[in-house]
């Protein structure tokens, strides 16, 4: 039971916590603070922040005019699985309505339309406008939406599914405003940039964000060099344009990484530099012609610049060159690592690619290569690169009796027909981290043909008596070519 004196302390603290809340809600006066707005011209900016505070309204203004919307449309056929079972028996009389609501091919095949969306830029007053090839595909139907809501008939004048990249065109009775190529060599990480174009079907939206990387690789092709920016990037924003911050076009905005097939910040353009000289045949030629010499190269690591002497990893090494090709009929060599391209060094494999294909067909360039622990220089004859390239395939091949091993590169080896196959591969071995599988055959052993299993075995005690440290190996597998060097242990 309570005493009269418990009850009086409880109701004293209930007494005080109270008036301890009601002391917290009051004012410096007594007297209660009544809810109401915030006053935050205090927290507000002063005129001098404002003004050092980045605001791309001016610059939109100016660029918005010249970005267009593109919408393709396709007829596609229809499969038979997409087609919705019939509410009646078939033979019935109502058939035949029912069919006709379906569009039908020349061949008879149901038809669907389908319609992309996607995004575009003027780059001269008489109308050329730069999008993705993957925008347009075939253009058989395309219009362009400017930012007034005018809609244009457009045609295509042609496209380059290397690089991503078409050129279409409108006609204009009066000079359309345009924006031009800027300098994409000059951004750096970090620089702001502005993304203009047509998600989701939206139209005109503007995002901005900063250079993320430069030099990306996503696995589109031979001349992966992408622009990443943080500037959202979504379906539709597809082929319009990256500004810098003086309204130059920077890059071609093309796809973006998402897990979700939303914005997660990661998004890829074509650089100016690449899309400029891309455009410029397209609208002289309606096509691309690039330059060829007819090898697979490879990237060379430093295991493979040790093992040819070279001082660092650069260049590319060729692993394969092909039957009648300028490379061939100049004399490269499989083995050589091209280093550099009339004068200019080569950092890596995609720097060899582009530079070859930026090349003039049938003009003469000089291909300096690393052959046998020195320098050369090889004149060659550039060629066209082929509409359909295709290598020499090797054939399957036979087991034979005679076999051999290489202990200590994890590898054994049989005769064939088509030369020395691996038949297995210690999985805990170097070999098999870098990639050497069963049915590969070895091609090359340190630059010495191989037609038996003991050549193999020859060239790996060879490299031990020499003190070097790996072995290099020419494999094919397939219609493939490529150089792996193995650690050999020291005799």
């Amino acid at each position: 039971m309570r005493t009269s004196g418990q009850v009086s302390k409880r109701r004293t603290a209930r007494a005080l916590a109270m008036a301890g809340i009601v002391a917290f809600g009051m004012s410096a006066t007594g007297a209660l603070a009544q809810p109401g707005p915030l006053d935050t011209r205090s927290a507000a900016p002063s005129a001098n922040a404002l003004e050092r505070l980045p605001s791309f309204a001016d610059l939109v203004e100016k660029v918005n005019p010249a970005v267009v919307s593109i919408r393709v449309n396709e007829e596609m056929a229809q499969g038979p699985a997409a087609i919705p079972e019939l509410p009646f028996p078939p033979g019935s009389p109502f058939e035949r309505f029912f069919r006709d609501l379906q569009p039908q091919g020349r061949d008879g095949a149901p038809r669907r339309q389908a319609t992309s969306l996607g995004s575009g830029f003027l780059i001269s007053a008489d109308g050329y406008i730069v999008t993705n090839n993957h925008v347009v595909g075939e253009g058989k139907d395309i219009t362009v939406v400017r930012d007034d809501g005018t809609e244009m008939p457009a045609k295509l004048i042609g496209r380059d599914a290397k690089t991503d990249l078409a050129l279409v065109k409108v006609e204009s009775k009066s000079p359309l405003p345009y924006v031009v190529f800027g300098d994409s060599d000059k951004l750096r990480v970090g620089d702001w940039v502005l993304a203009v174009g047509n998600p989701f079907g939206l139209g005109g939206t503007v995002t901005t964000g900063i250079v993320s990387a430069r030099g990306r690789e996503i696995g589109a092709g031979p001349y992966d060099d992408f622009i990443q920016i943080d500037a959202s990037i979504n379906k539709g924003n597809s082929g319009g344009p990256t500004f810098d911050v003086h309204g130059n076009v920077v890059g071609v905005n093309t796809a973006i990484f998402s897990p979700t097939g939303g914005s997660v910040g990661i998004g890829f353009a074509i650089p100016s530099s690449i899309a400029k000289k891309v455009v410029e045949q397209l609208k002289n030629d309606g096509k691309v012609t690039r330059g060829w010499l007819g090898v697979t190269i490879q990237q060379v690591d430093d295991d493979l610049a040790a093992s040819l002497s070279l001082d660092k990893a650069r260049g590319a090494l060729v692993a394969q060159v092909a039957e009648g090709s300028p490379a061939e009929i100049a004399g490269i060599k499989t083995g050589d690592v091209i280093i550099k391209v009339d004068g200019k060094n080569m950092v890596d494999v995609r720097a060899v690619s582009r530079t070859v294909a930026d090349l003039k067909p049938d003009t003469r360039s000089d291909i300096e290569v690393w052959r046998d622990g020195k320098a050369r220089t090889i004149k060659a004859r550039i060629g066209t690169f082929p509409e359909n390239l295709e290598m020499a395939a090797a054939g399957p091949s036979t087991e034979e009796s005679e076999k051999g091993t290489t202990d200590s590169l994890g590898l054994a080896l049989a005769q064939t027909p088509d030369g020395v196959v691996v038949r297995s591969v210690d999985p805990a071995s170097e070999a098999a981290e870098k990639g050497i599988r069963p049915g590969d055959v070895i091609v090359k052993v340190s630059g010495r043909d191989v037609k038996k299993p003991s050549d193999v075995v020859a060239g790996v005690e060879e490299a031990k008596k020499g003190n070097r440290n790996s072995v290099l190996l020419l494999l094919r597998s397939n219609d493939q070519q490529r150089f792996v060097a193995l650690t050999v242990g020291k005799s």
